[in-house]
């Protein structure tokens, strides 16, 4: 994009960072009393409304479906070439590749396993997968979508063919981050690569997985030394604990001691504080990608606790979980 793109283009993020949701309408919304309030809240907002619905939970997820939606249709009026913004899809791309794979032992693939908004229809991948031809997927998908068939047909482990596709979609978003040239994206996926190493070493140490699981499931990290990683697993928790006091993911050892969301909470709000200036930088790619991180943040943030009201859970419980603004 020229200048001039860049320029019309976060002038119109910076009109729309104004409605983003900010923190006190956050504790507005966790305050609540009924799933009724905390629409009209939201509607308010502008957020959409579903006419037809079976259950609130179904009601959720088809509101927050058509504001996943609003995003990236905004973006993709703003943005010439949208591949830049792979990084942030490619999960969803192999989410469908598991999906896809786990599904060929049975006799048919059912369309609503899989996810949207990927990079790769869903029904590319499918065929790829019934027919065993894998060259319409993505190179460096195609010997993963392989091995990954290969592995579940011949030993029907399921979690060793997990381990497989997701360690090459943390390599892919890797490789999407620095060919976009952004320091925002860039910034997220080395986040996003990092805190799903920690959170492999920890399963694997509490589900007693050996070193060699381990080296083989961890994906490289620029902040963390994998290797160290996988020695410290085979000493246990404590050990863990220890190397991360000595990176810069010190930080989260408390979070991790807590629970699992508590360090997942942990890492989105990380990333969230580390790119909030972008609000005052201009003409460039990363407005944009922050915008957009933005808003899946406070999706996430919006479905905990909607799903915290359908699901009667005491209010201190979910704002726990409630993630930070951007705004």
């Amino acid at each position: 994009m020229t200048d001039n793109q860049y320029y019309y283009a976060v002038a119109r993020i910076r009109s729309r960072e104004l409605s983003l949701l900010n923190q006190s309408f956050i504790d507005q919304l966790l305050g609540a009393k009924s799933m009724d309030e905390a629409m009209r809240l939201l509607q308010d907002k502008g957020w959409h409304m579903p006419d037809e619905y079976t259950t609130e939970s179904d009601r959720v997820e088809k509101m927050l479906s058509v504001e996943k939606k609003k995003t990236w249709d905004l973006i993709g009026e703003l943005v010439d070439d949208m591949s830049v913004f792979d990084v942030l899809l490619i999960e969803n791309d192999y989410h469908n590749l598991k999906a896809a794979v786990k599904e060929a032992l049975t006799s048919d693939i059912h369309m609503d396993i899989f996810s949207g908004g990927g990079t790769i229809e869903p029904r590319v991948m499918e065929e790829a997968v019934k027919t065993r031809d894998f060259s319409p997927l993505p190179d460096e998908m195609e010997p993963v979508a392989e091995k990954a068939l290969e592995t579940l047909l011949h030993t029907h482990d399921g979690q060793l063919t997990d381990v497989i596709i997701d360690k090459a979609a943390l390599i892919a978003i890797g490789k999407a981050a620095k060919k976009s040239g952004s320091p925002v994206l860039e910034l997220y996926a080395g986040l996003k690569v990092a805190s799903a190493d920690i959170k492999i070493a920890i399963r694997a140490v509490k589900t007693g997985k050996d070193k060699n699981f381990i080296r083989e499931a961890l994906a490289p990290c620029d902040t963390l030394n994998t290797e160290r990683l996988a020695e410290a697993c085979g000493e246990g928790m404590d050990a863990i604990y220890d190397y991360l006091s000595l990176t810069e993911y010190s930080d989260a050892v408390p979070e991790l001691k807590k629970s699992p969301s508590a360090f997942e909470r942990w890492c989105d709000n990380l990333i969230i504080r580390n790119i909030r200036s972008e609000i005052t930088h201009p003409y460039t790619l990363g407005p944009l990608a922050a915008y957009i991180i933005a808003r899946e943040n406070e999706i996430s943030t919006v479905r905990i606790v909607l799903s915290g009201l359908i699901n009667d859970l005491p209010e201190q419980s979910v704002r726990e979980r409630a993630r930070e603004m951007y705004v």
